[in-house]
């Protein structure tokens, strides 16, 4: 019987897959795909949820079919990206893109992204004191223990964690290795590998064009390719967002959420609140922040359901160069760099939050202003540690509760809701990464504005 309802759900999926392949037939445009993806799966996810529940074998064996969906257009994501930072950046170089503004660039990006993370701090601190958050109250059940004792054991990971250990950490010592995503800095050190060849490119250049000339041809019609396999695998983001939402929804412990609500509400309400700000600074470079929100919602979709900042980056570099006018290389810089240094949801807001919590249980006032500011300042430093570490939100909590000599048993215990918070964080990481991208191409007169302002988002 099990069996037969499994088949069920599987046939379901697919019926609701084929739906939006017959509106892809219809010429409907791609936000509409998505959209209408994200909603059909909480829509399914729900009924999941309520006739199987979450413990269910039916409710597991379907979402492990479902996966082969949702975790495999992830991965596709994932396979593309360390080829598109490299082939796009030597490209920017080739094409004359980055030879003068690099410094530049590399300097307002990430002053970019360490500030709006230092604002984030601010706002997870103001939320946690204006709901009076208290880290007391809440409860440890056995998953809790569990992950804390896991936590426990990965503390002396980020205890000794400096700022000049992380930036050693972005120089590549193996680029083969870096390109395979061997190391959590991978990323960054590919970034800068691609940058040192896209300098070398200019010195053969002045002295041997011809030279120069082939290399350039080699470089183009790679970046061709790989540009095509990210729009192939780009299509199918109506179809992976169906499928990674369902899982959501039909996996979600809503009594757990209940729970913590207050907590869940303080962090979206932080989360909302830096959006804004996002939002404000692109006015104040006298940008259309409509433009922005209208043709970054797509993406920023993707990233809430899927919660991978690094499988979204195919998309956020898209939304950039092709939606929003930022040239190849910003929009690599920029989305590379947002993936490690500075992310407004893991690495700001979460940790001020956790913080503002547990201080009392410390005694410590977190009211005090020499508490506010000096947060302030280990949570933008430490935004460079959560590269170095891995686990996203989780380690950055740790590096700055370690650091703050604070307790770190709260981190545990909000597993039960960090799935449904992460979906907002990773939204808010991916929108800090585009307007740092949208900023520096305008701050470096590399923005089209014709591209910016046109309403229209360009199809995959």
């Amino acid at each position: 019987m099990n069996t037969v309802l499994i088949i069920v759900n599987i046939a379901v999926l697919l019926l609701l897959m084929y739906g939006l392949f017959m509106m892809q037939k219809k010429h409907v445009s791609f936000s509409k795909r998505v959209f209408a993806g994200l909603g059909l799966g909480i829509i399914f996810g729900i009924i999941l949820h309520y006739i199987y529940g979450t413990e269910s074998e039916i409710t597991a064996r379907s979402i492990e079919w479902f996966n082969i969906v949702g975790n495999g257009y992830v991965k596709l994501l994932q396979m593309v990206v360390m080829p598109l930072i490299f082939v796009s950046i030597v490209g920017a170089f080739t094409k004359l893109k980055l030879t003068k503004n690099i410094g530049k660039i590399s300097f307002l990006v990430i002053g970019i992204l360490l500030g709006t993370t230092a604002i984030a701090a601010a706002i997870g601190i103001g939320s946690a004191l204006s709901f009076n958050l208290d880290g007391v109250q809440l409860t440890e059940g056995d998953a809790e223990k569990a992950r804390n004792a896991a936590l426990e054991e990965r503390v002396p990971q980020v205890e000794n964690l400096t700022l000049s250990q992380q930036i050693i950490d972005f120089i590549p010592s193996n680029p083969f290795q870096d390109l395979t995503g061997a190391r959590p800095t991978s990323t960054i050190a590919v970034v800068i590998f691609a940058a040192m060849i896209g300098m070398a490119y200019l010195g053969v250049k002045r002295k041997e064009p011809e030279h120069a000339e082939f290399f350039a041809k080699i470089i183009n019609t790679v970046y061709a390719v790989v540009m095509r396999v990210v729009t192939l695998i780009l299509r199918l983001t109506p179809y992976g967002i169906l499928a990674i939402i369902t899982r959501v929804a039909a996996t979600s412990d809503y009594d757990a959420i209940v729970n913590l609500g207050t907590f869940v509400i303080a962090s979206y309400v932080a989360l909302a609140i830096m959006f804004i700000v996002h939002m404000l600074l692109l006015m104040a470079a006298k940008l259309n922040p409509f433009n922005y929100v209208k043709k970054s919602l797509p993406t920023l979709t993707f990233a809430f359901t899927s919660r991978t900042s690094a499988g979204t980056l195919p998309m956020t570099i898209k939304t950039q160069t092709k939606d929003l006018g930022v040239s190849e290389g910003i929009a690599n810089f920029a989305g590379s760099f947002g993936l490690t240094i500075g992310q407004n949801g893991c690495a700001g807001i979460y940790p001020a939050m956790l913080a503002v919590m547990v201080a009392p249980a410390a005694g410590v006032d977190p009211t005090s202003l020499s508490f506010i500011l000096t947060l302030i300042l280990v949570v933008t430093i430490g935004s460079f540690g959560v590269a170095g570490v891995g686990g996203g939100a989780t380690f950055a909590a740790l590096i700055v509760l370690s650091v703050m000599n604070l307790p770190i048993a709260i981190v545990g215990l909000l597993i039960s809701v960090e799935p449904l918070i992460d979906m907002g964080r990773t939204a808010l990481n991916v929108s800090g990464a585009m307007t740092a991208g949208v900023l520096t191409s305008k701050a470096t007169g590399e923005l089209e504005t014709d591209v910016y302002d046109q309403p229209d988002i360009v199809e995959a």
